[in-house]
């Protein structure tokens, strides 16, 4: 049965991948993510059932428009197939519950943001404003650090709130003190990021995300393909420090403070 739900979960990671990458596609453009319907970006034509099949109709038309053979990115595949993984690393890992559900919608603002960075350096407000406030929301329905539980129950909302506050305050004091070393598009993705994992988990996010950011700014500055007054997408990063975090950063907490 376990195993069942598991590749349940994957195939929706799958469609929600492709979802994703309309997102993806549009939401740097200021296009619709509703209309007009799937087409090919060089020939427009529109994109029939068998072309949507995620990954599947990728390996079948070999990466190219059935149209025009104009070649499809594989970004397209790659995100659906790192969706429908995490989708199901998720139920493996959590279960059926509200908190999965929580935690699918967490990664689906992450993967979003992850890529548009990562391709374009933006951090859109038009995904962190909504990010915030669905977080917000779902704080309602989870439960609170075990870390702290004894001493502060129903840690929940209280917990995303400070979450939230120390992420935004923290990110922004570096804005100023580094002059545009950082933008302000990372601060409001840092107080997202706080809203989803909580305090004390925030921390864990932060520290995460400056230690993966100078470590690959460190190897990217060692083999020359970067320079010393380059900027490196911080939102991917951080991206990845809260998905870490959700997944293990209350064991991470809770054996550092050991």
């Amino acid at each position: 049965m376990d195993l069942l739900l598991i590749l349940l979960f994957a195939l929706l990671g799958l469609f929600v991948g492709s979802f994703l990458n309309v997102c993806i596609d549009r939401l740097p453009r200021g296009q619709s993510i509703i209309s007009p319907p799937s087409h090919c970006p060089v020939c427009n034509r529109k994109l029939g059932v068998l072309d949507l099949i995620p990954v599947l109709s990728y390996l079948w038309l070999r990466g190219r428009c059935r149209s025009c053979r104009a070649p499809i990115p594989f970004r397209l595949p790659l995100v659906e197939g790192v969706t429908a993984f995490l989708f199901a690393l998720l139920y493996s890992k959590l279960g059926l519950g509200l908190e999965l559900a929580a935690f699918f919608v967490y990664v689906s603002f992450l993967v979003v943001i992850f890529v548009i960075d990562l391709e374009h350096q933006l951090v859109l407000d038009k995904i962190s404003y909504p990010g915030m406030i669905v977080a917000f929301i779902l704080s309602f329905f989870r439960p609170g650090i075990r870390t702290f539980s004894v001493f502060w129950p129903g840690l929940g909302i209280e917990s995303a709130l400070l979450g939230g506050a120390l992420g935004l305050v923290v990110l922004a004091l570096i804005v100023i003190v580094s002059r545009g070393g950082m933008g302000w598009g990372d601060v409001k993705m840092a107080a997202l990021v706080g809203l989803m994992t909580g305090f004390p988990l925030v921390i864990v996010a932060l520290l995460l995300s400056w230690i993966g950011g100078g470590l690959v700014a460190a190897v990217l500055l060692t083999l020359r393909l970067k320079g010393r007054k380059d900027l490196l997408p911080f939102g991917t990063f951080l991206a990845v420090s809260a998905l870490v975090t959700l997944l293990w950063g209350q064991s991470i907490w809770q054996w550092y403070w050991r």
